[in-house]
């Protein structure tokens, strides 16, 4: 069994330690410690109260998710909870740390709880797919209020102990050691006749939340918002209901239960717990140590404070990192910096911010209109135009300027790092750093090693990701590297499939079905159609030249309709709305514009339409796992979906695609190739490699 609870007296109190490092989850050997040390504790008539804490940095940070699937052993949680909720004698929490899920729902089976300042409690299960199983979604609503329980569960963010003693979620947070503060507490308890406080038998806050169906209409609003596709928010949303409106505890644990199981079996919960794993995986760089030596990163620069340098500004920014900004002129810095200002202020507005943390964030900010102003930065990120001509200059004078050792970045979307290293006498501080904007906002970072990049930088650049709140993950350098390499085929089948029967409406809705935030073509209008218009333009391209996919657009930029920005592009914007209607113009525009390619239309399935967009990318994956450019399938599910709206419920596209089975799609891939041909439709030799083995992506991942 792994994990142990340690049991020792403390006087009259009862002292039980979770010991299950690191992080304590409940593993068969936790729950085995707690259900001997509460027997231990009960038949004990020297005991009169218990107190639960957990060894390290964490009270309980919830199930062991190895163990899901898998046959239990030793006693189940519900059966510790029903000790404890049996138990005469009070149960105190010491949350002294991570307390999340069923850590979490441990101690709200407790009859009262303290928390450490620093502990964070949480009910992440919706992350994971998953619901609070241990009881949660009834003790909770019974402790803080439908309203309130809901939200929490809903967004699974974590708290600190402050602002779970606002909440109601514990009782008092801790004046120094937790494990004192919590026997002291209990002693008191103790003198004022020792009362068990049992939530289950709650329902002072219930009774009126019955009355309140907007509670939880509100809720579901909320979650279809902010959690398309998702199916345990329902789930936990019924579960609440039913601890409102049936009121007895046990019938409410009944729908808890029935609804967990829909959850353990739904697809979602495997896809979101891969993941969880993800996420964690990405970090780890097989060439690179865990103790690689990294560079101390105390200042950074920024050159442009455009739209995406005034974005890299504001993420340093926001963790506490002075800036120093460079624009060519005092107007165009002055704009730069006031744009960074204007949307620090919307946070205001919106309650988001105080006041004094926009002075305190605008104070680490200097601007310049000299490379010499950069002397002193740990890190120099270029966010000029894409041009790599335009990039490789900005790096001459980048490292004219630069201490020795400082980070040297740019921040292209796809343009050879090290065409830019070469630039320079330093290329093993040379890196791709490439954002994605809103760079405040995304969580996405690129982090493009070129072929001399130095273990050093590369593991700074990583740190400094995380430092960030972003997630990391690793690139070769390639043009378009993970992410914008993968949106080529994408695209362009998009631009071929209205040529030949859809509309562009009709694709998008298929891919908006499918979870995507938005379709190609309310991206394109999003984007701007003018950028690859003006760029075509500019490289004096006939219009005989221009792909036959971007015909269309070409078409609508000689309207001037440019997208969002002329609130007429492939969709018309009414003025000031972001949210655009179809136009039967466009229609004719495509109708007329396959007639004059000699295309003859025909009525196309959603199913296809779905295949032919989604299938480059995987197609295109697999070149990219087989070139090295990402180290394994799950780096590129997490660029996809961080960077690219991909829907988290699917796992991503590599995860997506071993569950549709990977011998159907190369067998669509290779229909397609006959049908239509091109590149795009090239089989990856790794794609059919895997599928003569009878393996998938997964296998891949070591």
């Amino acid at each position: 069994m792994k994990g142990t609870v340690h049991y020792e007296l403390r006087n009259n109190i009862a002292l039980m330690t979770i010991d299950n490092p690191p992080v304590n989850p409940l593993s068969s050997g936790v729950r085995q410690g707690l259900a001997d040390g509460f027997k231990q504790a009960l038949n004990d008539d020297q005991v009169q109260a218990i107190v639960l804490t957990g060894a390290g940095r964490a009270f309980i940070a919830g199930a062991d998710i190895s163990e899901f699937g898998g046959e239990a052993t030793g006693p189940g949680l519900h059966d510790c909870l029903n000790a404890m909720d049996a138990s005469t004698k009070p149960i105190i929490a010491a949350i002294n740390g991570t307390a999340f899920g069923g850590g979490l729902e441990v101690a709200l089976c407790c009859h009262y709880r303290i928390a450490a300042p620093s502990a964070q409690v949480g009910l992440p299960e919706v992350k994971l797919g998953l619901l609070p199983g241990a009881g949660g979604t009834q003790r909770l609503p019974r402790l803080v209020g439908a309203e309130k329980a809901l939200n929490f569960m809903l967004t699974g963010d974590g708290i600190p102990g402050p602002q779970a003693k606002e909440l109601g979620i514990v009782d008092e947070v801790a004046d120094g050691d937790i494990v004192e503060a919590a026997i002291t507490y209990a002693n008191r308890i103790i003198a004022e006749g020792g009362k068990v406080r049992c939530i289950r038998n709650e329902d002072t806050l219930l009774v009126p939340d019955r009355d309140r169906p907007e509670i939880f209409d509100n809720a579901r609003k909320m979650a279809a918002r902010k959690m398309r596709k998702r199916f345990a928010p329902e789930m936990i949303v019924q579960c609440v209901e039913a601890a409102v409106n049936l009121g007895d505890f046990d019938a409410g644990m009944k729908v808890e239960a029935e609804n967990f199981a829909q959850c353990l079996q739904h697809p979602q919960r495997e896809a979101l717990i891969h993941m969880f794993f993800a996420e964690r995986e990405v970090a780890k760089i097989p060439d690179i140590p865990r103790d690689t030596q990294t560079k101390p990163i105390e200042t950074a620069a920024v050159i442009g404070c455009g739209t995406m340098g005034g974005g890299i500004s504001m993420s340093f920014l926001n963790v506490g990192i002075p800036v120093t900004v460079l624009e060519l002129d005092q107007d165009a810095l002055d704009r730069g910096i006031g744009v960074i200002k204007r949307n620090y202020d919307i946070q205001v507005q919106r309650g988001r911010m105080s006041a004094p943390e926009v002075d305190q964030r605008m104070g680490l900010l200097t601007g310049t209109t000299s490379y010499d102003g950069l002397a002193n930065a740990d890190v120099i990120i270029e966010a000029v135009y894409e041009n790599i001509d335009v990039k490789v200059e900005t790096f001459k004078k980048m490292e004219a300027v630069a201490k020795p050792g400082a980070i040297l970045a740019s921040n292209t979307s796809g343009l050879d790092v090290d065409k830019m290293a070469e630039a320079t006498s330093r290329p093993e501080d040379v890196i791709g750093l490439h954002f994605f904007s809103p760079a405040n906002v995304m969580r996405l970072l690129e982090v493009v090693r070129g072929a001399r990049t130095s273990k050093e930088t590369i593991a700074t650049a990583m740190q400094l990701g995380k430092r960030l709140h972003k997630v990391a993950v690793l690139s070769g350098n390639a043009p378009g590297f993970i992410g914008n390499r993968m949106l080529a085929g994408y695209t362009r089948q998009a631009g071929e499939i209205i040529l030949q029967g859809a509309t562009p409406y009709q694709v998008d809705n298929v891919i908006l079905q499918f979870g995507m935030p938005m379709g190609p073509f309310q991206m394109n209008d999003l984007v701007g159609l003018d950028l690859g218009w003006r760029a075509r333009k500019l490289s004096g391209m006939s219009p005989e030249e221009v792909p036959i996919t971007a015909r269309v657009a070409d078409k609508l930029c000689d309207m001037e309709r440019f997208g969002q920005k002329t609130n007429r592009g492939f969709y018309i914007y009414p003025q000031g709305s972001r949210a655009g209607t179809a136009d039967p113009e466009v229609v004719e525009l495509v109708e007329q514009t396959s007639a004059e390619l000699g295309i003859v239309r025909r009525e196309i399935e959603d199913e296809e339409v779905l295949k032919r967009c989604l299938y480059p990318l995987i197609n295109e994956g697999a070149k990219i796992l087989e070139d090295g450019i990402a180290i394994r399938p799950c780096d590129i599910d997490i660029v996809y979906i961080n960077g690219y709206g991909f829907p988290e419920v699917t796992g991503g596209p590599m995860f997506w695609a071993d569950q549709q089975g990977l011998d159907n799609i190369l067998a669509d891939i290779r229909k397609f190739a006959e049908e239509y041909g091109g590149d795009v439709w090239e089989p990856a030799p790794l794609l059919e490699r895997l599928v003569a083995e009878g393996k998938n992506f997964a296998s891949l991942q070591g």
